[in-house]
């Protein structure tokens, strides 16, 4: 693997060759929507790096930017990654976590990926595919595996079929986020992380104030990767209340 290069606030790798914007080659029968999509693809370098990386999908980026800047993910964790499919963050988060015991002199991890999806074995994680993580059936799986084992780190980049309204794609994304929060409040260890996926909207502020009360710090992280034309954030909770909250009175789920 190429050394890891910071260009400015860039986490990907480079092959050292000047990336030249190329117009893909018109197919007879192409919508000009897929054309758009088409052109959008092979001019994207995060789509690039990531079949020279052999990343399954440029969002892999995001998770090592987002990694690199706030120190989410170290050997030994124990990660449940939401929404894994096509299985990116599921790549990185096994190398960050030494989940195939890689480096011996480090300790060995734990990663459980969950998807709606059916997507293909990421080696080093365990999966749960073709499941709804809302779904008290899968939670109850996961905390099977788990057996117990209070974890690191809870990621979402789960997000709904987009329906082209804006306030209704809003309120289910922030739906998912939320029930991902709720579950991370029982699984997070002390000072465990939370980090979930979001679209724009007038929920924000308000789940934000949810994850404030249950960790010491939450920020709203926008990655590099992140196309430009999305308006898709990631909501970070920095250092779990575990004991606060389960130890100390409490602090009720939202709802």
């Amino acid at each position: 693997m190429i050394p890891l290069l910071v260009w400015g606030r860039k986490y990907f790798h480079t092959p050292g060759v000047l990336w030249r914007s190329k117009k893909p080659i018109k197919l007879k029968g192409r919508s000009p929507s897929s054309q758009q999509w088409l052109s959008r693809q092979v001019n994207d370098p995060y789509v690039k790096q990531a079949q020279i990386e052999n990343y399954r999908a440029r969002s892999a980026f995001k998770l090592l930017e987002i990694d690199a800047r706030f120190r989410l993910l170290r050997p030994g964790h124990v990660v449940v990654d939401c929404g894994a499919a096509p299985g990116s963050w599921s790549q990185v988060a096994v190398e960050k976590v030494n989940a195939l015991g890689t480096d011996p002199n480090k300790p060995k991890g734990k990663v459980v990926s969950v998807d709606l999806q059916y997507f293909e074995a990421v080696e080093g994680a365990i999966l749960l595919t073709e499941s709804d993580f809302t779904h008290p059936a899968t939670q109850s799986k996961i905390l099977s595996i788990l057996n117990g084992q209070l974890i690191n780190a809870v990621l979402s980049d789960m997000a709904p079929n987009a329906t082209g309204v804006r306030v209704m794609d809003h309120e289910n994304i922030v739906r998912l986020c939320r029930s991902t929060l709720n579950f991370a409040q029982d699984v997070l260890r002390e000072d465990g992380h939370f980090l979930g996926k979001l679209w724009d909207g007038h929920e924000m502020a308000r789940l934000k104030e949810e994850i404030a009360r249950v960790f010491r710090s939450v920020k709203v992280v926008r990655p590099d990767a992140s196309r430009k034309e999305s308006s898709e954030i990631f909501l970070l909770g920095k250092g779990f209340k575990r004991y606060l909250i389960h130890n100390v009175g409490g602090i009720p789920k939202t709802g």
